[in-house]
């Protein structure tokens, strides 16, 4: 996948976020915008994946570990979603640390707890990302 065609993906589950905020409003579940988000995202055409059980290796021991990311996009976009007063540095750590688990080129941190949802949301860009092609 492309630089470009990533960010147009990011782009357009931005659009959908907005778009289940509008129509949820803040104050709601984490599980509530997951899902919600999820049946845009798929509605559009998108491929999701959702909870999944991650197999880590660490040394010579692979783990099928239960730190699942909340949805990942096409294979290329994982999203976590947070429903909370403030954004920390370990909820930008634990999408970065899927992000590279999943050789994911872009992650989104994305607050519904919010009244302005386009402020809160958090791109992280893997390293690689800055030199794939654009076309």
């Amino acid at each position: 996948m492309t630089k470009r065609e990533v960010t147009q993906l990011s782009y357009e589950i931005t659009g959908l976020a907005i778009k289940v905020h509008k129509i949820l409003g803040p104050g709601l579940l984490e599980s509530i915008y997951e899902r919600c988000l999820k049946y845009e995202l798929e509605k559009n055409g998108y491929t999701v994946s959702q909870q999944f059980v991650l197999s880590v290796m660490y040394d010579d021991l692979e783990m099928d570990l239960d730190l699942p990311p909340d949805l990942f996009v096409n294979k290329c976009v994982v999203i976590e979603i947070k429903a909370i007063s403030n954004i920390l540095p370990v909820h930008q750590a634990q999408l970065q640390t899927y992000r590279k688990l999943l050789n994911a080129p872009q992650g989104l941190l994305i607050n519904f707890f919010t009244d302005n949802i386009t402020k809160s949301i958090v791109p992280i860009v893997n390293e690689y990302f800055k030199i794939l092609p654009d076309e």
